[in-house]
């Protein structure tokens, strides 16, 4: 009788590349921080000048983040996230990137029409009637509670600039 061959493990993202580049964005953040903050002042005369709580939280992200990659380079490496569930993540990153691009361009209704009807039709399982009610029904419910109850004025493209508003 032949033993089973152990599974092949998934490849993916290293976890520990990813807490090093985790800790290492922290720390320049913190770095930034600090610089900002002694740059408008960060002492105590006569009281707190304008940096003076600032740089202090900027110190304790510093050692945090410090903390953070003294012990991912003493991790044992694994697996933090396997390539199949990096493309599942992308499916719906790239998308809402494209979304948040789009608001700029077409207006916010337009937008967020196209994108509930491309993940309606690709990722959903409805019906083309439904997919079209809903991104028909609402932009338009939106509209009216924002633009027309509300009175807050929201991103608008050319379509709404057709339309007079």
């Amino acid at each position: 009788m032949t033993e089973a061959s152990p599974p092949l493990a998934e490849r993916g993202l290293s976890r520990r590349a990813v807490e090093i580049v985790v800790a290492l964005l922290l720390l320049g953040i913190a770095a930034l921080g600090l610089w900002d903050s002694y740059g408008r002042g960060a002492g105590w005369d006569n009281g707190p000048e304008n940096g003076f709580f600032p740089a202090r939280v900027a110190a304790i992200l510093a050692i945090g983040a410090i903390f953070a990659l003294v012990s991912a380079l003493r991790r044992e490496d694994s697996v933090f996230v396997t390539y199949g569930q990096l493309r599942m993540v992308a499916q719906v990153f790239v998308p809402l990137f494209l979304y948040v691009l789009g608001i700029a361009v077409l207006g916010i209704y337009l937008a967020s029409a196209l994108f509930m009807a491309l993940f309606m039709l690709t990722l959903g399982t409805f019906r083309w009637w439904q997919t079209a009610l809903a991104v028909v029904l609402v932009p338009l419910v939106t509209f009216w509670v924002f633009e027309l109850q509300f009175r807050v004025p929201l991103p608008k493209g050319p379509i709404e600039a057709l339309l007079g508003y």
